[in-house]
């Protein structure tokens, strides 16, 4: 829809308010209701955000070590811009309209703070290599039931899931619950986030669901707008759906795999395919699969963002922690998919469901093209067994503290995305580790459960 049928529609409507969101580091969504008027005046302005959104953690606790905003800034507002491009209405609120927006306009914030702005600015420079990416990303969580204020006042104890017992790919669980599976299905297709296809996963009440593909950051719009909805979705049958990377230790982690290709600029060519080559891998593809290995290890955070998503990255349960690639090998870091024109693409297995999509995304492309650009070789040989046990190209930083560390210190991490947002990045992960409450069993549930 174009720009002035977007705004003829919005004045027409007898509804009188517009919700708008911006993204925060954590990939949280931050937004609010405004009148209609307002928002239209905002179109060409801008809209003013208090740049606290970049100064405080998950938790709304404000950051001690940020110097970008805090007390001594005094909280200033930061100028959002909405992206007409992201308009959609939201089927549950009788049809309001939908933004999302950022702050690329500004470049205090464009070049540090702001997610959104990062990625944009990675897939244009992809594009002025002459390569479209096209993505989706994929989800695992876990539906439990009850309100947040009940499960808060258990205090995170004896949960609920939906369903019981482990039973991936069952049938009969999708229809003990089919109104919520139904409306997840219906409602995301009206809210312009189609699904390619949804299951259950092993483990008791966890779904999987795979977005269908777009272009980058239309794929990382619906990404996160993909776990708001699900989650208010749920409300509405009285669950509180979790994307925490691993709740339980005794049970699988939730996945947030991001399949990845580029493509010629008309889209037309799959750049990944080869059809002269055995296995169809082009040299652009094991280029960018170099480059990813080169660079997990100094980038980790993005895909892993919290202490939490360690306990994924254990070396098993579907969650690789060792830098390997296979053909079709679901153990190893990066899964080649070799097929047609149509569908030869990548799978990166390390990132969780607790991810923000704008930094995994922009990271794995970032990665990627660093390999295309250094002309590096796919060195490491393909593993054809067990990944988890295959240690012999290295392995993965074992906690945020450590992967931290190494991407604060990154030549690789400040060449791709830029000393300024480094700094930041890596400063709002020292804060979250120092967050580990050791004395609390369920500080982790406590933090991430709902929100993250």
């Amino acid at each position: 829809m174009k720009k002035t049928e977007i705004i003829d529609k919005i004045k027409a409507a007898e509804i009188t308010k517009v919700k708008f969101a911006v993204a925060d580091i954590d990939g949280i969504l931050r937004g609010k209701y405004i009148h209609k008027d307002k928002f239209l005046s905002a179109i060409e302005n801008g809209m003013g955000f208090c740049d606290v959104i970049f100064g405080w953690d998950c938790n709304d606790k404000c950051f001690e070590n940020s110097e970008i905003t805090g007390w001594h800034t005094g909280y200033p507002d930061a100028k959002a811009i909405i992206d007409m491009d992201t308009f959609r209405e939201i089927p549950w609120e009788n049809g309001t309209p939908f933004f999302l927006g950022d702050f690329s306009a500004d470049k205090k914030y464009a070049n540090s703070t702001c997610s959104r702005s990062l990625l944009k600015k990675i897939a244009a420079e992809s594009e002025s290599l002459g390569f479209k990416p096209i993505f989706a990303q994929e989800f695992e969580w876990f539906n439990f039931l009850g309100s947040p204020n009940e499960i808060y006042a258990s205090g995170f104890q004896d949960l609920k899931p939906i369903t019981p017992g482990m039973f991936g790919y069952s049938i009969l669980r999708t229809s003990l619950n089919q109104p919520y599976f139904n409306d997840l299905f219906e409602l995301l297709q009206k809210f312009d986030i189609p699904l390619e296809g949804m299951h259950t996963e092993t483990g008791p009440g966890v779904i999987e669901a795979t977005v269908i593909f777009d272009d980058i950051l239309k794929a990382a719009d619906k990404a996160l707008l993909f776990k708001t909805a699900v989650k208010e979705i749920a409300y509405r049958h009285n669950f509180v759906a979790t994307f925490m990377a691993k709740w339980n230790e005794k049970l699988p982690g939730c996945g947030g795999h991001i399949h990845q290709s580029l493509w010629d600029m008309s889209k037309k060519k799959n750049l990944f395919f080869d059809a002269q080559k055995e296995t169809r891998l082009s040299q652009t593809m094991e280029q960018y699969i170099a480059g990813q290995l080169k660079c997990l290890p100094e980038i980790l955070p993005m895909f892993a963002p919290n202490p939490n998503s360690y306990k994924r990255l254990c070396g098993g349960d579907w969650a690789p922690s060792t830098l390997t690639w296979g053909i079709d090998n679901r153990t190893t870091a990066i899964r080649a998919i070799p097929g047609g024109n149509k569908s030869t693409r990548i799978e990166l297995r390390v990132p969780g469901s607790d991810t923000n999509a704008y930094l995994a995304l922009a990271a794995s492309l970032a990665a990627g093209l660093y390999g295309i650009k250094n002309k590096l070789r796919l060195d490491v040989a393909p593993t054809t067994g067990n990944g988890y046990t295959n240690e012999t190209n290295g392995i993965l930083p074992v906690s945020l503290e450590a992967a931290t560390e190494k991407m604060a210190n990154s030549e690789i991490a400040n060449k791709l995305f830029g000393e300024a947002f480094v700094k930041y990045f890596t400063l709002t992960r020292e804060w979250e580790c120092k967050q580990i409450d050791h004395n609390d069993p369920n500080w982790e549930r406590r933090r991430y459960f709902e929100i993250i």
